[in-house]
This record gives structure tokens, C-alpha cells and sequence, in this order.
């Protein structure tokens, strides 16, 4: 099975350019204003107007911490989003399912593997390391966990890994936690918030060639 490729914290052309040209499955835009990536969704909308113009088109996923309901709405007023990802509990992630008639993502903090979910409250968990003590947002701080806890876990629903990856560990990663999808974002960047096109290119290939 291929393994799925999402990359995240996007906020300029070189990057969604080199995913697109890289063949990245997802790409992501970060609308929580704390995080190095976050873009305004004049700035999402501009960017997705390049993926709308391209050959094959990657999922559109944008990623929200806490989010109200009218910022939801704002956002997919202005932005064409294929998935929500949240940083919310289960109970809220299934109202906002309900509400926007969107597949929802939920962001799911693991350390021990009681961390990890056990009945399909989302449509996908993405499965990422707990936040180091003081940080000022809840992923994206890469930041990895034990791989080997998800190997043997009977996931209810699909996910995908994330926290901590990069272009020369993702191929280990994909094969200590079986994984079938990874997230990265601080791991193919040249500074925060900026991608670097040749990163992306051999996250995607590492991913890929496992």
C-alpha cells in the first residue's frame, strides 16, 4: 500500500508548488493564529487558486485549534476546504461534522498507548507526540513520540502519523508504527513557516519508497 503524504503549514507558492509538482496526497493551511503558519484566508484562498489550476489536485485540509463555529464558517466562506482538522474534544469534532457536512480530522496527542483512540469519533485521527511543557500551541512543535506504540493498535477509524518527521526519518517512522499516511510540517521547512521544495520532494519520496 502507498503511503499517503500530507503537508501542512503551507503559506507561500514555492511550497505548494514543489506539492503539487511532488505529488503530496494532502496539503494543509493553518488557520490558528499563535502558530508560525498561520494564514489569513485571503492568503489560503490566493494559494488555492494554484492548486485549483493543477493537473491533479491534492486534498484541500484546513487545520483549526479550538475553532467557534463562526470562524468555521468564515473560513469556508472565503476558502474551498475539502477537511476539517481539529484540535477540539471528540464530542465537538462530531458537532462540527454534523453542522458543515465536511470530513473532520482529529488531532489526538499520544504518549502512552492508552493515548490512543479506541471508538471512531472522527474520520481520520492524526496521531502526534503531547506538547512539551509551556507551548504555546498544541502541534506543529516537532516534536515525536515512540513510534512503536501505534504497531499493534486496532485503529477505529484511519490516521495518519505526524509530530517530529522528516525527510531522513519518515521511512523509519512509517515502518516502526505502521503507519499508511504521515503529516509533516516543521520538518521541510528552511525557517519557520517557509517550506523548502527540496525537503518536500524527499519527505515525499522517503514516504513513498517504503
Amino acid at each position: 500500500m502507498r503511503v499517503g503524504a500530507k503537508i501542512c503549514g503551507l503559506t507561500e507558492p514555492a511550497g505548494l508548488d514543489a506539492c503539487l509538482e511532488y505529488g503530496a496526497d494532502w496539503v494543509g493551511f493553518n488557520f490558528f493564529a499563535r502558530s508560525p503558519r498561520y494564514v489569513t484566508t485571503t492568503q489560503a484562498a490566493q494559494l488555492i487558486r494554484r492548486i485549483e489550476a493543477a493537473p491533479v489536485q491534492p486534498g484541500r485540509v484546513g487545520l483549526f485549534v479550538n475553532p467557534t463555529d463562526e470562524q468555521i464558517a468564515e473560513t469556508l466562506d472565503n476558502v474551498s476546504l475539502d477537511i476539517l482538522q481539529l484540535y477540539t474534544t471528540p464530542e465537538r469534532a462530531q458537532v462540527i461534522r454534523q453542522k458543515f457536512g465536511l470530513p473532520v480530522w482529529l488531532s489526538v496527542a499520544v504518549s502512552t498507548k492508552g493515548d490512543l483512540p479506541t471508538t471512531a469519533l472522527a474520520d481520520r485521527f492524526v496521531i502526534e507526540s503531547r506538547p512539551p511543557e509551556g507551548a504555546t500551541r498544541p502541534g506543529g512543535n516537532g516534536r515525536a513520540f515512540p513510534w512503536y506504540l501505534t504497531r499493534a493498535w486496532q485503529a477505529p477509524a484511519s490516521w495518519m502519523l505526524a509530530g517530529g518527521l522528516r525527510p531522513e526519518t519518515v521511512a523509519q517512522a512509517v515502518r516502526e508504527s505502521a503507519a499508511n499516511a504521515v503529516d509533516v510540517a516543521s520538518g521541510v521547512e528552511s525557517a519557520p513557516g517557509v517550506k523548502d521544495p527540496d525537503a518536500i520532494a524527499r519527505f515525499i519520496a522517503a514516504a513513498r519508497a517504503v
